[in-house]
């Protein structure tokens, strides 16, 4: 039980302290996300007594991939909290599917991406209007981006 509340708070402050470094101190998002995760595996590897085995085993993993939410760009998130919630939600998917995801690569990313697209539809789900709503505006979206990319 206190692991993982350890394990959610940890997910909770990487995506939000990556979603910081990113956007609030301009480092741009591969490099607020590696320094962090490099920082806490690191710290992690060269002290592994300094907590439980399965912390010391999963704390570098959820903040990880937690910290692919961070890297999202204040264009869609620009709330501190729903950044920080999204990690909440990556870090309860983690602990209920890595077993499933055992061998396979790039589930960390793949989590990530599932819970920032749940937060990312509260507010669509969330209208009185009808849900199309939601698809034309991601529609229009995807359109702006296209051009800008031309």
């Amino acid at each position: 039980m206190l692991n993982g509340l350890i394990l959610i708070i940890t997910g909770f402050s990487g995506a939000m302290l990556t979603f910081y470094l990113n956007e609030g101190l301009g480092q741009g998002p591969v490099r607020s996300s590696a320094i962090l995760s490099l920082s806490v595996a690191l710290f992690f590897h060269f002290f592994p007594h300094i907590a439980d085995p399965y912390l010391v085993k999963n704390i570098p993993l959820v903040f990880i991939g937690s910290s692919f939410i961070g890297m999202v760009s204040s264009r869609l998130v620009s709330a501190y909290w729903l950044i920080g919630l999204a990690g909440a939600v990556f870090c309860i998917i983690f602990m209920n599917t890595s077993r499933f995801f055992n061998g396979y690569g790039g589930s960390l990313g793949i989590s990530a991406c599932i819970s920032l697209l749940a937060i990312l539809s509260i507010p669509i789900v969330t209208k009185k209007q009808r849900l199309t709503n939601g698809f034309a505006l991601l529609r229009k979206t995807v359109f702006k981006i296209r051009r800008i990319n031309r």
